[in-house]
């Protein structure tokens, strides 16, 4: 069993859990706070790694798997996007890091299919 020791969290992290619980938590309101606990929600003002709330953890954090990672303590491998180089969790044989990338890829394969079609037909002997 490994004990992960409790660290502060980067400005970037803190920026991502404030954006994943306004935008995603089910008991967060923006009047009341967290609604369950009926006070400010804990993971607005969390600094540290470590506790927090159960749901956050298990419903919402999931969602963002490269923070998750980097709070819970574990590693999560990066690949990057085949089309534009950008960073992304693996997962599957995923190759592209967004819908826009693989539709970008998709229209370019297409356009070059077509071309080599078009070539072939114009090497035929008349």
């Amino acid at each position: 069993m490994t004990v992960s020791i409790p660290r502060e969290l980067t400005r970037g992290e803190r920026a991502a859990v404030r954006g994943l619980v306004v935008s995603l938590c089910a008991n967060y309101d923006r009047e009341q706070g967290c609604l369950p606990l009926d006070c400010d929600c804990v993971m607005l003002h969390t600094w540290w790694t470590g506790g927090g709330c159960k749901y956050f953890q298990s419903a919402v954090l999931p969602t963002a798997r490269a923070l998750e990672a980097a709070l819970m303590g574990g590693v999560v491998e990066m690949r990057p996007c085949a089309l534009c180089g950008a960073a992304f969790p693996a997962s599957g044989k995923r190759a592209y890091c967004s819908d826009a990338c693989a539709g970008k890829a998709l229209r370019r394969q297409k356009r070059e299919y077509i071309r080599k079609r078009r070539a072939g037909c114009r090497k035929m002997p008349g």
